[in-house]
Order: C-alpha cells, then sequence, then structure tokens
C-alpha cells in the first residue's frame, strides 16, 4: 500500500500580545500531522538610543553618481570679451574657442545699440511673451530675421539651445517618425528625446544611408495614416565641420515626401554669398525647408535662438512651444544687438569675404602637421582636427588631444578647444580639436596657431612613439 500524505498547509499562529506590532517578530516552524506551522514570536523593539544610533549610521543613495577624474574637468576662465583676442589667468591668448565667426564681439554699433536699449527698456521682461514679456524691440527683431531669411515670418526664443528643445517638440509627437544625422549636437538630440517620437539615426553626413533609411521607413510605415515624419540635420556639424548636402536632402525629401528641420547655428552669416547659410549656399529656395532655426549666440554675437518659416509654422509655436510659452522673453537689449548685427552684415558683406580667407589661410597652415589630419568642409567655419591614428579608444584620444591643446594655451598662448562631450551626449563621432575662425583674426593670428600646433603635436605624437 502506498502512503499519500497530504500537502502542507501553512497556519498561523501568533503569539504575540495584542498591544505588541506583529512586525516586531521572527518566524520559526514546526510540523504537527503534515501541517507546517509558523510560529510568530516577539522580537523586541529598539531602544531610542538604538534607533537615534541607526539614523546616525545612515548614509542616503547620493542625488548623483559620484565624479570620476574625466568628468572632473575645469575649463579655462576668460579674464576680458571673447574677442579674437581674450585675458587667461591674466595672460593675453589668441582666442580660437569662441564661434565670433564675423568678429561682432565688441563691435561698437552692437554696444551702442545695447546701450540705447538698457536705457529704454532696462535689463529684463520679467514675463513671457504670451503673459506681458512682449516687447516691441522682440516683434522688430523677428521681423528682421525673416526679411533677411526670406521667409513669411520669425520667432525668438530667450536661449540658443531651448529653440530646439522646443521646436521639435512641437511639431513631433508620439508615434511619429524622425530621421536624424548620428553627428547632431546634444541640443538637437535633448529635442529629439523630449519629442518622445521614434528616432532611427543615418551614418554622419552620409546621402546614402540616408536614402536607405528612408526606404525602409516609408516601407514599414506604408499603411500608417496620418504619420508625420522629418528629417533633422545640420547645416554646419559642430560635431565635426561638415556642411551637410542639402540639395540632395531636399530630392530625398520630395522623393519620400518627409519634412526637413535645418539647424542653421553655425551657418547663419557664414555660408553664401550673403551670409544667409545652407539655403543659398546650395541654392535652395528656402520655402522647401519646412523649419529652420538658429542660435543667435554664434555669428551675430549675441544671445538667443529662432525658427522661421511660413506664417502656420510659427503661430503653431506661439502656443504649443515650451520655450517660448513658459521662458521669460529675450532681454530687449539682446534683440535689439540682434537686429543691429544683422544690418552691419548686410552693410559689410566683405566680413564674409575675410571669413572664407581666414578659413582657406588657417586650413593650408595645419593641412602639414604630421599625425593630425583635418576632417572639416573647406568652408566650414569650424576647422576640425583629428588623429590620423586612433589610441584605441575614445577615451585614449581624447587624453592626449587635451594634452595637446592644454600646451598650446599655457606654452604658446593660443586657445584651442576639444570636443570634449558630457555623459548625456549619445554623439559617436571621433573626437577631435576645434577651431572656431573669425573675422576678426589676423594673418599673424592664424599663422601663431599653425606654427604652434606643429610645434606641440610633434612634441606629444613624437613622446608617443
Amino acid at each position: 500500500m502506498t502512503w499519500h500524505h497530504p500537502s502542507p498547509r501553512i497556519i498561523h499562529q501568533s503569539k504575540t500580545p495584542s498591544n505588541f506590532p506583529t512586525c516586531h517578530s521572527f518566524p520559526f516552524f514546526s510540523s504537527i500531522h503534515s501541517h507546517l506551522i509558523l510560529n510568530l514570536a516577539p522580537f523586541p523593539s529598539p531602544t531610542r538610543q538604538e534607533i537615534d544610533e541607526l539614523c546616525d549610521e545612515w548614509v542616503p543613495e547620493p542625488l548623483i553618481p559620484s565624479l570620476n577624474k574625466e568628468l572632473q574637468y575645469e575649463p579655462p576662465v576668460l579674464e576680458s570679451a571673447a574677442g579674437p583676442h581674450t585675458i587667461i589667468n591674466g595672460k593675453e591668448v589668441v582666442n580660437f574657442a569662441s564661434a565670433n565667426y564675423l568678429g561682432f564681439i565688441g563691435h561698437p554699433k552692437l554696444l551702442d545699440s545695447c546701450s540705447s536699449a538698457l536705457a529704454k527698456y532696462g535689463v529684463g521682461s520679467c514675463g513671457p511673451r504670451g503673459f506681458y514679456g512682449t516687447i516691441d524691440v522682440h516683434l522688430d527683431c523677428e521681423a528682421r530675421i525673416a526679411k533677411f531669411l526670406g521667409t513669411p515670418e520669425s520667432i525668438l526664443y530667450s536661449y540658443g539651445l531651448s529653440t530646439m528643445f522646443s521646436a521639435i517638440p512641437a511639431f513631433s509627437k508620439k508615434g511619429d517618425v524622425i530621421v536624424a544625422d548620428e553627428g547632431v549636437h546634444w541640443g538637437i538630440q535633448n529635442g529629439l528625446y523630449l519629442s518622445r517620437s521614434t528616432v532611427v539615426y543615418f551614418k554622419h553626413n552620409d546621402m546614402d544611408s540616408l536614402r536607405e533609411t528612408l526606404e525602409n521607413i516609408t516601407a514599414k510605415y506604408k499603411k500608417a495614416k496620418n504619420l508625420r515624419r522629418y528629417i533633422v540635420i545640420e547645416a554646419v556639424y559642430q560635431n565635426s565641420g561638415e556642411i551637410a548636402p542639402l540639395d540632395e536632402i531636399i530630392k530625398l525629401k520630395e522623393k519620400y515626401r518627409f519634412r526637413v528641420l535645418l539647424d542653421e547655428s553655425n551657418s547663419l552669416g557664414v555660408l553664401g554669398s550673403s551670409g544667409r547659410g545652407l539655403t543659398e549656399y546650395c541654392g535652395v529656395p528656402v520655402e522647401k525647408i519646412d523649419i529652420i532655426t538658429a542660435s543667435m549666440g554664434h555669428a551675430l554675437a549675441t544671445e538667443g535662438g529662432f525658427c522661421t518659416g511660413s506664417t502656420r509654422v510659427i503661430d503653431h509655436q506661439r502656443l504649443s512651444s515650451s520655450g517660448y510659452v513658459f521662458s521669460a522673453s529675450l532681454p530687449p537689449y539682446l534683440a535689439s544687438a540682434a537686429i543691429t548685427a544683422i544690418d552691419v552684415l548686410e552693410e559689410n558683406p566683405n566680413l564674409i569675404k575675410k571669413l572664407k580667407k581666414n578659413i582657406a589661410f588657417l586650413r593650408k597652415g595645419l593641412s602639414k602637421i604630421p599625425g593630425i589630419t583635418i576632417t572639416s568642409n573647406p568652408e566650414s567655419p569650424i576647422v576640425y582636427l583629428r588623429l590620423e591614428k586612433s589610441r584605441g579608444s575614445m577615451k585614449d584620444d581624447l587624453h592626449l588631444l587635451e594634452n595637446i591643446a592644454e600646451r598650446v594655451l599655457k606654452e604658446e598662448s593660443v586657445f584651442v578647444v576639444v570636443s570634449k562631450r558630457s555623459t548625456l551626449d549619445k554623439c559617436r563621432l571621433p573626437v577631435g580639436i576645434r577651431l572656431f575662425v573669425s573675422a576678426g583674426h589676423s594673418e599673424s593670428d592664424l599663422l601663431k596657431a599653425s606654427e604652434s600646433l606643429k610645434k606641440v603635436v610633434a612634441s606629444v605624437l613624437g613622446g608617443q612613439n
């Protein structure tokens, strides 16, 4: 005969007094006739002194992770205006770290414009545009930008990066699709993230990769209805100095029926015969671009940003763009400075020719440095230098390039920057040294930069071999 034991059942048998908290008990088990008995014996409560000791010993989780040595970086501090020459640690240096492309920092007309605006309006606006923060100079600035670029309307933002943060989520939502270049800067990346859209990256400035990506998305969402699809690019890529082939992108846009969002932050005032940006440079009618954004903190040497396009595109942002609706409006003197900067640019088109001449002169001087290669477009104001041979990892390359930049500043009084990226930046393009060329640089400044880099690179790379 086979005996079958019944499945044990757990019976709670508390020996805890009714006035004693049940959480202060510990279990032990016993078995009676195949039943598993759970006995809860009282566990003494901690004394007041023990509670105080536990509280004293408790350490909360840190709000942020501990910073490693690579993240504990203190950039040089400028002690004067960020013009072609500046002061660092009490010493004058040649400045190639500021995107002062037209040399407008410290321009007398911009300073006079700011002084007049400060006297008339004060410093800030103390309110968003939709809540009594709109001042007449804001409307004048928006109209001036639209007139300069040949678009129906423009909208101002208080901060350059907030333009991209806000404009992208205002139009692209969850369920929409964005195709973006893998080299876009962090401001655009954050806008893509905030949109909650499906984001697909194509290889940097690679039109074959873009074409293949658009084909795949078109096939995948063939039956989808009311799907908005965007291509997001920079005119001049901050992370590489390359220039987007806009004419080819427009052909692909029209073939696959996508919209294009173009960031002109590093091309406004630089590309094209009159500085109107990538559309003028590539001969593409501006109306073929659905949304154009730009920071005014580069060539225009002021602050804030703008979006320009059709009336419908602009009006939508006035109600739906968080950076516009909820931020205090741009300080009036900065809007006044932007108007003046555009006026000065139109009155002095030779500034663009001078900038192009300086770019060509610097590239020629940097082109024969062993171990370093120029990867940026010949007409880009960002001259981008990379190592010919990687040291095996981005971390090692970055350390080597930082050593070069630090020594050039310390020994040769030339200020250049390495494309150091934050932990939030998802761009994985190779790191390099960036030189921002200005129309304000003299030939001797450019010669000093190329000769200094040649000397320091030879010393650093020679010591590595």
